[in-house]
């Protein structure tokens, strides 16, 4: 397991990245910068969490990795993107555990069949999961959206363009926002 150091910026947010699936070139300081700019950008909008502290845990698993603590974490069989999981002593303390771990087999084969880069759907699974422990919710069409469109703005201004919402035209995607 390679293991990349943690950075420690002014808004008290510690992130780790270890990485055991190494078929998945990503620079760890975009993704560092992705992680930040979340939090800072929910936060300033929740007023619950505006003063929180965070640290996140980032995994890149293998497939085989990933169905393990699939089925070990969560009782389901077969595999995904991510887990996200708040492990935060108390929900509504100012301090926040966040882990994420990411299949990076998936991360690759969807990256191919959509067309763009595999760093690309890793910083959309970990903005996704890091979305959910900050109190986002998919579980309904309409949230759904809700979520994935928040996923691709975040994501277009950390550079990696929009990534869930790609095959829709921009019209379309302008359409979907309103």
């Amino acid at each position: 397991m390679i293991m990349m150091d943690s950075i420690e910026p002014d808004r008290d947010i510690i992130i780790r990245i270890s990485q055991n699936f190494k078929e998945i070139d990503f620079s760890p300081s975009r993704l560092k910068k992705l992680v930040e700019n979340t939090c800072n950008r929910i936060s300033e909008k929740n007023p619950a969490t505006g003063t929180a502290k965070y640290e996140v845990s980032i995994a890149i698993v293998d497939d085989a990795d990933f169905r393990e603590l699939n089925r070990r974490y969560l009782g389901r069989k077969g595999t995904s993107d991510c887990l996200s999981f708040d492990l935060s002593d108390d929900k509504s303390d100012s301090s926040k555990l966040f882990e994420i771990i990411v299949n990076g087999r998936v991360a690759v084969n969807q990256a191919n069949l959509r067309g763009h880069s595999s760093e690309a759907e890793l910083a959309l699974y970990v903005t996704h999961g890091l979305l959910h422990n900050l109190g986002f919710d998919d579980s309904t069409e309409t949230k759904a959206k809700k979520m994935h469109d928040i996923e691709d703005e975040i994501l277009q201004q950390n550079g990696y363009g929009i990534v869930y919402n790609k095959n829709l035209s921009v019209r379309e995607y302008k359409a979907r926002k309103n």
